[in-house]
């Protein structure tokens, strides 16, 4: 990142290494500030008029008002009204009505905050802990500077101060510390080096987002070239989010047009330790947002067998935009690459609970999305106080089994957070995850929220599993709990993977997906179905107990009690 300022798209950064302003001063002369006035002002003679036509009359060309303002601003910060007009005659416009003048400085600082707001710092290697606290210490003040340069100029020209003050975030959503690294890069691969690692992340939630997508679409199926081969990355437009998926290191390279995708990485993977990448070569390679020159949505993978590299692509296109093409396509990724050993991935939730009479199970909810999954969470955390002692999430969404020395079968997760659908939440669980929610069109449906669930070391644990549940959304039963002896007829529903589709993607009614699991064991149907065969025999040998789970989710005024009620049943028979 070689710009001291950059803003496209509702997406702002500002390089706190190239320039940082530790005064109000420094803030209103900066190219920053001028640059966000100028797009205001366009903003403004587009949804504004009134307020526009009131100012342009008197500058005539947008250049002047937009640097007559500037210089109002300035004089606002250390005069009062009637001294700032004693400089100029000019700027008696922005006092002859104030109220407009309040309306639009509310407006200005409106635009502003509803901006994606990133501050960067770039160090030439590893920073220490002190430059992280210094680089919170930075985006601290600089939050401060912007809310007293807006209160400031507000209260001087109403005349009087403020009696209630909103400690809103004024300045900059997230903050993300950048090192240049050197790692086992093979020679294929020369053109992603210049671009540095992301080693820490800071934000302040919640962070709410808003994306051009709504849904994802369609799998990702493998491509017969390679799509990154001797492409050369621009620093200044591209950043490297080191991320552990389940056990595999990922470097995940996103364009800053998708920065919101990128960031929120940090809620949902393990940001790996500098020590796991230095000098290494990576499992997994992901180029999200790559300008190809295609309007259509482009989005595949690639194996690369010389170097042992798993490669995804997804091209620059508004149709991307959208955190499930940069979740499925890791998630996608991370599955082929299990399977190659000989490890079964799941679509699905897994959590260890151990009840208040002692008892302890680790359940396996399979099925694909909008099956209710993460709802039959939720609902195990609602009961939490009748029967649980005590819960732990091992995965929300997609891990996997591998066969032990000892011949157990163990759950290995992939995410240490969720993205889930904010309406399935109970409303007082999503209230409280306010504080680390990273939100994504919070007002529409299929809203979303990327929240931290669990940490790496217990989603790295393995744990042996008890009960391998289908999670069945469709059918309208009384017993919601039914357990399948015959291992080819359990085989077959679980590979039909049937549910009904709830609008996370563009599916409609009832749909199909092999193994309800479409990132990896649809494209990869051979070796997808070996695995099957071989881990239901040995859970069965085991005494896993495998069979379907009836959570109504998509059956009509079943939504919330559907789970809930397959949850009671459940504690139920384990407690028994």
């Amino acid at each position: 990142m070689l710009q001291e300022f950059t803003l496209s798209e509702g997406k702002a950064i500002l390089n706190f290494t190239l320039k940082f302003c530790d005064t109000r001063q420094k803030i209103l002369n900066s190219y920053g500030f001028h640059r966000v006035i100028e797009v205001f002002i366009q903003k403004l003679k587009k949804d504004e008029v009134i307020i526009y036509n009131y100012y342009i009359k008197e500058f005539k060309t947008d250049e002047e008002l937009q640097k007559t303002l500037i210089e109002a601003f300035k004089l606002l910060t250390v005069c009062n009204p009637d001294e700032v007009q004693t400089v100029h005659n000019k700027y008696a416009i922005f006092f002859n009505d104030k109220d407009l003048f309040i309306e639009l400085i509310e407006l200005l600082y409106t635009f502003w905050r509803k901006m994606e707001r990133y501050t960067i710092v770039h160090n030439s290697n590893i920073g220490s802990g002190l430059q992280s606290v210094r680089f919170m210490q930075a985006n601290e003040l600089f939050n401060e500077l912007v809310l007293s340069i807006y209160r400031r100029v507000e209260e001087t020209v109403m005349g009087y101060q403020h009696r209630v003050y909103r400690q809103l975030t004024a300045g900059a959503n997230a903050g993300l510390t950048l090192s240049d690294i050197t790692w086992n890069c093979p020679v294929e691969y020369n053109g992603l080096t210049s671009i540095p690692f992301i080693t820490s992340v800071t934000f302040r939630p919640p962070f709410i987002s808003y994306t051009k997508r709504n849904t994802r679409d369609g799998i990702f199926q493998e491509h017969s070239t390679n799509p990154i081969e001797n492409i050369v990355l621009n620093e200044d437009d591209w950043f490297l989010f080191p991320a552990k998926v389940g056990n595999m290191l990922t470097f995940v390279y996103f364009h800053k047009d998708f920065m919101v995708h990128g960031f929120a990485l940090s809620n949902l993977f393990e940001l790996a330790k500098e020590s796991e990448y230095i000098g290494k070569k990576p499992d997994i390679i992901y180029v999200f947002g790559y300008p190809d020159g295609h309007e259509e949505k482009r989005t595949f993978y690639y194996k690369d067998k010389k170097n042992n590299i798993l490669l995804g692509y997804a091209n620059h296109c508004d149709d991307i935009d959208y955190f499930g093409y940069m979740k499925k396509m890791l998630l996608t990724l991370h599955n082929v690459k299990q399977m190659e050993y000989n490890r079964l991935p799941i679509h699905g939730a897994m959590v260890n609970i151990l009840l208040k009479n002692g008892k302890e199970a680790n359940i396996v909810i399979m099925g694909d999305s909008g099956a209710g999954k993460s709802e039959s969470l939720e609902a195990f955390r609602t009961l939490n106080e009748k029967y649980i002692r005590h819960m732990r999430i091992i995965f929300d969404d997609m891990g996997y089994l591998k066969k032990e020395e000892d011949g157990t079968i163990k759950g290995y997760g992939t995410e240490i957070g969720a993205f889930v659908r904010v309406d399935d939440l109970d409303p007082m669980y999503a209230f409280q995850q306010l504080e680390r929610g990273i939100y994504t069109n919070p007002d529409k449906i299929n809203a979303r929220i990327t929240i931290p669930v669990a940490t790496y070391d217990i989603i790295s644990k393995g744990y042996k599993v008890d009960y391998f549940l289908y999670a069945n959304n469709y059918d309208e039963v009384d017993q919601k709990l039914k357990f399948i002896d015959d291992l080819d007829e359990a085989i077959k529903v679980f590979e039909a993977g049937t549910r009904r589709a709830k609008g996370t993607t563009t599916e409609k009614g009832l749909v199909t997906s092999y193994f309800a699991n479409p990132f990896g064991p649809v494209q990869e149907k051979e070796i997808a179905g070996k695995l099957i065969r071989e881990f239901f025999t040995d859970m069965s040998k085991n005494g896993v107990k495998i069979g379907e789970m009836y959570t109504s989710l998509a059956v009509e005024g079943h939504t919330k009690e559907g789970p809930r009620m397959a949850a009671e049943e459940l504690f139920t028979l384990i407690n028994d």
